[in-house]
């Protein structure tokens, strides 16, 4: 999950405008984010049917898989302080 935010907050660095401040987020709203995205993926069911769903469907399992382990490590940073 932490190379996933790494991916992100370089992307986020890209479309960032000359002389304004970096994105930042909360850890709070990371939390929430992330829940949401997992509920996004529990929610879709996808059609394994078609060859082309199998490999999305691994790929929305390991995304799941990484944002569960970063909203765990959320949880302890934020239970630390």
């Amino acid at each position: 999950m932490r190379q996933l935010r790494r991916d992100l907050e370089c992307l986020a660095t890209r479309f960032e405008t000359k002389g304004k401040p970096p994105m930042e987020i909360s850890t709070s709203e990371l939390a929430r984010e992330l829940e949401e995205l997992i509920a996004a993926l529990d929610r879709r069911l996808p059609n394994l049917e078609l060859a082309r769903e199998t490999p999305i469907a691994q790929d929305a399992a390991r995304l799941r898989a990484r944002a569960v382990e970063r909203l765990a490590e959320l949880s302890t940073t934020r239970s630390r302080v």
